[in-house]
């Protein structure tokens, strides 16, 4: 257990739904459903998956922001952090003091790069805001963070006295990366940071996570429903369907030889460059579709 950083045992995520005139609970959905998983310090895992298989609830849930957009819902199991100062934590049950220390130790990119950047403000105040709260360091000091960490993600200093929609997709999404380094942290939750982005600068922010990731030694969780992109940066897999992780393993162990028979029709839905492979692509997509109803 020394290398494992983050655990989560038997972790639940349950939305009631409410109808009636009273809007009395009628049913409820299951977005998690007893998922296990150990992950490693300075480990990528891929999180994979078709839309509504619960990947990035599960994000929210480990971020621990879940339950301020959403505070109907019921979560129960644990998630782990090691180390935690000198201690280990379960975010689940953390109080008011530890909060601020594990918000510094486990951040996120998030999937827009432009809807999460506060757009009145900015380039280094949105860099510098994660060190005014979790640090207690010089203004000087951050100003040279800040300047630090734009270089790392390919930016200069003087584009930290501009504003975000004076950035293209790719560079917002190095300003989203650069914030989410601010503070030091263990664990970054990438929640498809590539998604809204260009195919030609998908592989330019893939790179530069891969080259801080081991620079840093960072865990990375990984979410993406683009299977080529996670083959490529993640260490492991772990397969989502209806909320459950139907397989986990290692990266290429998963692509070839998949064991469960959702992963398997995953895979076998990957587009290829080929148009006589047309009516079998169709037959995959149809498989999916089964997996769905």
């Amino acid at each position: 257990m020394s290398d494992v950083i983050l655990q989560l045992n038997n972790l639940n995520v349950e939305f009631p739904v409410f109808g009636g005139i009273v809007q009395k609970e009628v049913s409820h959905v299951h977005a998690v459903n007893n998922v296990n998983l150990d992950i490693k310090n300075g480990q990528t895992i891929g999180i994979v998956g078709e839309s509504g298989s619960g990947k990035s609830t599960l994000g929210k849930t480990i971020i621990n922001v879940l339950r301020l957009t959403a505070p109907d819902v019921r979560i129960n199991g644990d998630i782990i952090l090691y180390p935690h100062t000198e201690n280990s934590i379960n975010v689940l049950n953390i109080n008011r003091s530890d909060i601020k220390s594990y918000r510094s130790d486990v951040q996120m990119i998030f999937q827009d790069p432009y809807s999460s950047l506060n757009p009145r403000m900015l380039v280094g105040d949105i860099i510098n805001e994660p060190l005014d709260i979790n640090t207690k360091m010089s203004g000087s000091e951050k100003k040279e963070r800040v300047s630090w960490l734009l270089d790392k993600v390919g930016l200069n200093n003087e584009q930290a006295n501009r504003f975000p929609h004076e950035f293209s997709g790719g560079q917002r999404q190095r300003i989203a990366i650069a914030r989410s380094l601010a503070t030091n942290p263990k664990v970054i939750i990438a929640d498809e940071p590539v998604s809204a982005l260009d195919v030609s600068i998908q592989a330019q922010v893939i790179n530069l996570m891969m080259d801080l990731q081991e620079e840093f030694n960072l865990t990375i969780l990984f979410i993406a429903h683009d299977l080529s992109v996670v083959k490529h940066i993640s260490t492991e897999i772990a397969v989502m369907y209806l909320g459950e992780v139907v397989e986990h393993g290692a990266t290429e162990r998963v692509f070839s030889n998949p064991q469960h028979n959702y992963t398997k029709t995953l895979l076998q839905s990957i587009p290829h460059a080929d148009p006589k492979d047309r009516e079998k692509r169709k037959e995959q997509r149809l498989k999916l579709e089964q997996f769905s109803m």
